[in-house]
């Protein structure tokens, strides 16, 4: 699927991407100085270009197909410290210095109320 939107995305990064069938790469939110991990957006094109050029995490939202600056309305805002991409390149690591929660439920991670209990054998 093309990106939604022209984008200024770097023809080499753009080339490595291996999308989704929507467009999308999974983007990993990890806190840059602790290594805790945030929450998972995800990314087109366009949002990944937004993301390298502005230094706020740019994602594109799926419930409401528009754009969206992390912290543009709610403050909590993401500074991005630094992007990569993984081996096979269908997900971006995001490591950001957070203000604030980085969930929509006002926790600090999307992954604090998401413990499962883990029954390993002996």
């Amino acid at each position: 699927m093309p990106p939604r939107a022209p984008s200024d995305l770097d023809p080499a990064i753009a080339a490595r991407l291996k999308r989704d069938d929507a467009g999308l790469v999974a983007a990993v939110v990890q806190q840059h100085d602790t290594g805790e991990v945030l929450m998972v957006g995800w990314m087109d094109d366009e949002a990944l270009h937004r993301t390298l050029t502005t230094g706020r995490a740019t994602y594109w939202s799926r419930s409401r197909q528009e754009y969206w600056v992390k912290g543009a309305t709610s403050g909590h805002a993401q500074h991005v410290k630094s992007v990569a991409l993984d081996c096979d390149a269908d997900a971006v690591l995001v490591r950001v210095d957070q203000v604030g929660a980085a969930c929509h439920t006002g926790d600090r991670s999307c992954f604090d109320a998401g413990a499962l209990d883990v029954h390993l054998p002996a």
